[in-house]
């Protein structure tokens, strides 16, 4: 199939002819039709599907085939997304798509000035994407009237649910008309999502171009098992020994984001951290660095598990795997996209098997381990839960076993890798 057969307009497929594509992805030769005939839509799709031109090709079209309103135009399609990043990636999309058309689209998130996005409110919008706390702020402080909303859009709903913004949501939903047509987007069917789904849905069109909960095909997947003090020497030795040009790293907080950069910087790695408390330009030259090679290394939690827009990321790594199983697939999935082969890596200690084991039962699958680390092998077998915290002794009965202090990376009880991290193998 070709993108001329889905019934966009001329201006539309010259935008898409200019970005290099022919063929549409399955999630966009499916969705596209279904939007076009406004019906409602329940859509789930891996990352890295085209999901974003799914959604946003057809509104474009839906608003072509209306008259303009007078000015100052009101705000006509609604587009919810949990981060900045996915917002900014989605705005970004509607501009490339829409650069032949007279629209207007406008990104709506916090962590930037609000006063130019006031600014342009006033002068009017057709398309708003919006993080849910910052719409809410501007819809209080009367600068954003939504009632004349015909499309919603809930992009990675399951996300936004996981963050905390169901409560959020519904807000936004009480200052909308009741008639428009909506789509709700999302990686993952969790039971809330059915539930939304049933909530905020009439009659819609299900659409589903992967297995639920899955990952993608293309994205290779192995485990080393190690202990903890040993991750980071090993992180060091694959991105140098590999000559790995890009990799995103995912840790659990933002204090381990900003200490394993500071690790691999020393290990002659060029690196950046990303996490919420990063101010936004800070998150954009960080991101902008990677994508441009300036960088080799993006060490991020999981706010950048969403909405990172990164053609043909080649390796991602699992420093510290997500408490969430969910959250596995959504780090993953920021490689192997659109048919790209990608690998995922996760280092994992003993005390993270329980994680594991809940990967791997929503996987359905063993991950394959890999059976020489370098290190001395640990056991990740047959731990079915977390396991529960030892009771606190009184303070006279601790005592520190001779033998029994943490190895740091400086100094190693037992034999380093085989082969030795050279800093210049990053450069």
């Amino acid at each position: 199939m070709q993108f001329s057969e889905l019934g966009l307009s001329a201006q539309l497929l010259q935008a898409v002819a200019e970005q290099g594509y022919q063929s549409p992805t399955p999630i966009q030769a499916q969705a596209i039709p279904v939007i076009l005939q406004g019906r409602d839509v329940l859509a789930g799709a891996q990352t890295g599907t085209g999901k974003t031109a799914g959604f946003t090709l057809p509104l474009l079209q839906l608003l072509q085939q209306q008259a303009i309103p007078q000015k100052p135009r009101p705000v006509r399609v609604l587009i919810l997304t949990p981060t900045r990043e996915l917002a900014m990636q989605v705005y970004e999309s509607v501009k490339t798509y829409g650069k032949h058309l007279p629209f207007f689209a406008e990104a709506i998130f916090g962590g930037v000035s609000v006063l130019p996005q006031i600014q342009n409110l006033k002068r009017g919008t057709d398309i708003v994407i919006a993080t849910p706390g910052r719409l809410l702020d501007l819809i209080q402080q009367k600068h954003l009237d939504l009632s004349r909303v015909e499309y919603l859009v809930l992009d990675e709903a399951d996300r936004m649910l996981d963050m905390g913004f169901i409560r959020d949501i519904r807000k936004v939903i009480g200052f909308l008309p009741k008639k428009r047509q909506n789509l709700l987007f999302s990686a993952t069917y969790a039971p809330e999502i059915s539930q939304l789904a049933e909530q905020l849905l009439t009659n819609p069109v299900e659409i589903s171009v992967a297995k639920r909960n899955a990952a993608a095909e293309t994205v290779s997947q192995l485990v080393y098992g190690l202990k903890r003090e040993y991750k980071r020497e090993l992180l060091s030795y694959l991105i140098g020994n590999g000559n790995w040009q890009q990799v995103l790293i995912f840790v659990r907080t933002k204090h381990g984001a900003d200490r394993l950069c500071k690790q691999l910087i020393q290990d002659g790695i060029r690196c950046a951290a990303l996490h919420g408390d990063k101010s936004q330009g800070a998150r954009v030259r960080a991101l902008d660095a990677f994508k441009d090679g300036s960088i080799t290394a993006l060490v991020a939690t999981d706010i950048a598990a969403r909405g990172l827009d990164i053609d043909q990321l080649p390796h991602v790594v699992n420093y510290d795997l997500p408490q969430v199983a969910e959250d596995y697939v959504h780090r993953i999935g920021r490689t192997g996209r659109a048919g790209a082969d990608g690998q995922a890596i996760s280092l994992v200690d003993p005390e993270e098997a329980y994680l594991l084991a809940a990967i791997e039962k929503l996987l359905k699958r063993e991950i394959p381990r890999v059976a020489d680390t370098g290190y001395e092998k640990v056991s990740l077998d047959n731990v079915n839960s977390k396991p529960k915290p030892k009771p606190q002794q009184p303070r006279s009965a601790q005592r520190t076993r001779p033998g029994n202090h943490a190895t740091s990376p400086g100094k190693q009880s037992t034999p380093a890798r085989k082969s030795n991290y050279s800093r210049t193998n990053s450069r």
